[in-house]
């Protein structure tokens, strides 16, 4: 939402105080999110789960992207903001569930709707071990389209340009108050949100090795 507020920072993150949304992605304010990618075993393979954005968002529509995530809002600390797996997926832990993958700077700019958008988010990542079914997510539907999992490795080699696509499984939103649609798709880096691939490729191999 345009009015949302969130604490903003310079490039060294110290404070500068607070920001609408909006004001904050025109003026290219620093300022914090919150990652989290889902993962289990599946005998010797790892899986890991990554979401559909809804087409109709703001930016990045219909981009596949990381499992759960999102802003955090002005006074929210880092521990807080595990609301996200909750809001989007229906998925509630604890924050010492969550495994820590690193934190990353991402500075993007574009046009969203004819308007300059300055993006400059400082996030911190996690994974988490989530054994519950596909079928069994709530997904929030302003937000989340569908989820699927992919082979965690054939993934990486996705992001590093080996594989050209990968096969994935997932569940879809078929309308209000409908059961989840079960559906297998072929995926590409590029129907992803866009992101230098170092990005998924480093957090992947985070995600692999703590796992």
């Amino acid at each position: 939402m345009a009015d949302e507020l969130f604490d903003i920072y310079d490039e060294q993150l110290q404070p500068l105080g607070t920001a609408t949304r909006a004001e904050t992605h025109a003026n290219g304010y620093w300022h914090r999110t919150f990652h989290c990618w889902l993962t289990r075993r599946e005998g010797n393979r790892r899986l890991v789960r990554f979401q559909l954005r809804q087409a109709g968002k703001d930016t990045n529509p219909s981009c596949y992207d990381i499992t759960a995530a999102g802003h955090l809002t002005a006074g929210e600390t880092i521990r807080e903001a595990i609301r996200e797996l909750e809001e989007e997926l229906g998925v509630t832990v604890s924050f010492e569930q969550l495994l820590p993958l690193g934190q990353i700077r991402e500075n993007i700019s574009g046009e969203v709707n004819g308007k300059p958008f300055i993006d400059r988010e400082v996030s911190d990542v996690f994974g988490l071990v989530c054994e519950m079914p596909l079928t069994e997510l709530q997904l929030q539907p302003e937000e989340v389209a569908g989820v699927y999992e992919a082979d965690l490795d054939e993934l990486i080699a996705l992001f590093e340009g080996s594989l050209s696509a990968v096969s994935a499984e997932g569940v879809e939103l078929s309308g209000q108050n409908a059961p989840l649609t079960i559906v297998q798709r072929s995926v590409s880096a590029k129907q992803f949100v866009p992101r230098d691939f170092s990005y998924y490729t480093s957090v992947l191999q985070a995600l692999r090795d703590c796992t």
